[in-house]
């Protein structure tokens, strides 16, 4: 019930003003993603241009502050080792004492001697003194290349604190004495205040590392005294530990993409890299574009009815030519008077009337040419019809349908070969799809059922018709050739049968043994020959006259029909003469099949005058062989057999030798 409210919702949606407005609406949408996406990526570079300039800045500021810091105790510490000197050990407990001033920079201070044990320390600490630092990597450091040296972190074994020690060598003589130095306490020290204090909004931060890779400051206190992530995950944090400084967009530690920016802090061998998040970075941005597409999309709902409007307008004079066309198909109006200023339609309206009038004039004559031409296939005797490509049936004249019985222009199908013979069906419809594919002519006979139940022999013969190199169907003419095709069969049948016994005659079963001999070279199938003539048969002939040796001929051919097989072919060679060709029979099968024959010929008899004749068979038996060439070496070779059958006695089988 609301089938109609469909179709003009759909004819609304497919309509040229409605087609107009979409494509108004996806040129607005692919304008606006591109201004958006350009602003995006412009806007991207710059933020990123931005960011990458302002953390280049704080990294560079931060590895600037931190070697100047570094640089400073440094110096510091060789400043007290110059005034240490050659003091015992109270003597240097007691200069460190002095020095207090030292520990607004450091947390400790040690001095070793050159095996590495700790002479004195500041603030005193148990079990500090007599520490053996010999195994650490900072003391074999220190005696191998003897300059200042900031050491990997680690935990102090007397404090239990995570520690840096800044040391510098001990000299006496020119030879190593020892070392100096100061501890760090890496969570608790004003080493790394800057890096606490510095604000990257919410989820940006600075983080020192040694290029070792175990991490010395974080903001997140459990990163501390941890390998960096491996050099999958972050290769180019790997790379600045390596000596590298840069900015890039990289994963943080933690996870997520952050923009970042790597300096080296040369005198202690860190690296100091400050992140921004990604997501942090591009948040403004995103929140533009979300604001520009959500006013976009307000104008355009906004503008919309006004563009539909525009459109409308545009477009009346095209409904008004389209009613007027409506009305020239009708017939009510024979020409299209359209009142626009659009030039376009104007010549479109003028070609459509001198069309229309080309149209009119040329249907007349069409008319006139189709009726002339249905008064010819009306009258013509011959069957004749016209298809489309698909082979439906489009006209049957009048003969054709008086022919078939049928009238298949009333059936979408193709249902006419539904009625051919189903002993020809299968060829008949393959011919007729290759014909349909490719257009080649279509010439068959084949066995038709006339509506009545008859069966027609009908030769079809179709072609091609092509107008300016398009395809239009078929047209074809049906012929019955019943009567034609009986006529021939007869005269096939007569010139290969023996008209007394119905029995192939001499020429019918030598062509049949040439085809037997044929398959033999060509596949091995063995096939066997049989060979005979009557004995006693003269008498017959002579005392009954003619009439009884022809029915005594006709009773023998009865019981050879019914003695060997169906597919055997048994001859009337002439006279007295018969043969039985036995494919695919070997020769052993075919000596028993002989002797049946012997014995079942021995049966028959016919009277003349109460007096009784009987006959008997000589029978000659060969099968075919590699030596074979042609069938007069097999008849010869079993006719041979037979000639010896007789010679022997006669009423017996013998079979052909070498």
């Amino acid at each position: 019930m609301h089938f109609p409210r469909v179709k003009r919702s759909l004819r609304l949606l497919t309509s040229l003003q409605s087609r107009l407005m979409l494509g108004l609406a996806i040129t607005w949408v692919v304008v606006a993603l591109l201004l958006l996406g350009a602003a995006g990526w412009i806007g991207r570079s710059l933020i990123s241009e931005v960011n990458f300039t302002h953390l280049s800045y704080e990294s560079r500021v931060i590895a600037e502050e931190l070697s100047t810091q570094v640089d400073q105790r440094l110096g510091a510490l060789q400043r007290l080792e110059a005034m240490l000197g050659e003091q015992g050990h109270a003597r240097l407990r007691e200069e460190l004492r002095h020095n207090t001033a030292l520990l607004e920079w450091f947390d400790g201070l040690v001095v070793a001697d050159a095996q590495g044990v700790v002479q004195a320390d500041w603030p005193e600490m148990d079990g500090r003194v007599g520490l053996e630092t010999k195994d650490t990597e900072y003391f074999r450091f220190l005696r191998a290349v003897q300059r200042p040296y900031v050491s990997e972190p680690f935990t102090g074994r007397a404090s239990d604190k995570p520690l840096v020690l800044f040391t510098v060598p001990r000299w006496r003589d020119g030879e190593f004495n020892g070392f100096v130095g100061g501890f760090v306490d890496i969570r608790s020290g004003e080493l790394f205040a800057r890096l606490q204090r510095l604000r990257l909004g919410d989820g940006g931060y600075a983080a020192v590392a040694t290029a070792s890779g175990t991490i010395l400051y974080h903001p997140q206190a459990d990163q501390i005294l941890q390998p960096v992530p491996s050099l999958e995950a972050h290769p180019l944090l790997h790379r600045a530990l390596d000596g590298w400084e840069g900015k890039t967009v990289t994963p943080m530690i933690g996870g997520g993409e952050a923009y970042q920016s790597f300096n080296q802090i040369w005198p202690a061998d860190w690296i100091v890299g400050v992140a921004l998040p990604e997501k942090q970075v591009l948040e403004p941005m995103a929140l533009l574009i979300q604001w520009l597409w959500w006013g976009g999309a307000a104008f355009a709902l906004l503008t919309l009815p006004v563009m539909w409007g525009l459109v409308r307008r545009t477009l009346s004079p095209l409904h008004r030519l389209a009613r007027q066309i409506h009305e020239v198909g009708e017939g009510r109006r024979s020409r299209i008077a359209l009142a626009t200023h659009m030039h376009e339609l104007i010549n479109l309206a003028d070609t459509f009337n001198r069309v229309e009038a080309e149209r009119s004039e040329a249907h007349l004559r069409l008319s006139d040419r189709q009726a002339f031409l249905d008064a010819v296939l009306a009258s013509s005797p011959l069957g004749m019809f016209v298809t489309d490509m698909a082979g439906r049936f489009s006209y049957m004249n009048p003969a054709l349908k008086e022919l078939t019985g049928h009238d298949f222009t009333t059936r979408g199908e193709v249902v006419w070969l539904a009625h051919i013979h189903t002993g020809d069906r299968d060829s008949a419809m393959d011919l007729w799809r290759h014909s349909l594919a490719s257009g080649d002519p279509f010439l068959q006979q084949f066995r038709f059922l006339h509506a009545n139940g008859d069966t027609l022999w009908l030769e079809v013969h179709a072609s091609l018709v092509s107008i300016q190199g398009r395809n239009i169907g078929f047209v074809g003419t049906v012929k019955d050739i019943t009567e034609r095709y009986h006529e021939d069969a007869l005269r096939r049948w007569e010139a290969e049968h023996d008209p007394l016994t119905g029995l192939l005659n001499r020429r019918g079963f030598e062509r049949r043994l040439e085809e037997a001999l044929a398959e033999w070279h060509k596949t091995g199938t063995p096939s066997a020959l049989i060979l005979f003539d009557l004995d006693h048969f003269k008498p017959v002939n002579d005392e009954g006259g003619h009439a009884l040796g022809d029915e005594m001929l006709r009773r023998i051919a009865q019981v050879l029909a019914w003695e060997v097989r169906r597919s055997d072919y048994v001859a009337r060679q002439g006279g007295d003469e018969f043969a039985v060709l036995l494919p695919s029979c070997t020769l052993e099968q075919a000596k028993r099949v002989a002797d049946t024959v012997r014995c079942s010929v021995r049966e028959v008899y016919v009277v003349h005058q109460g007096q009784e004749f009987r006959v008997s068979l000589s029978i000659g038996v060969t099968a075919f062989r590699g030596s074979d060439h042609d069938t007069a070496a097999v008849i010869a070779r079993a006719d041979a057999a037979s000639y010896h059958a007789k010679e022997a006695g006669r009423d017996r089988v013998m079979v052909a030798t070498d």
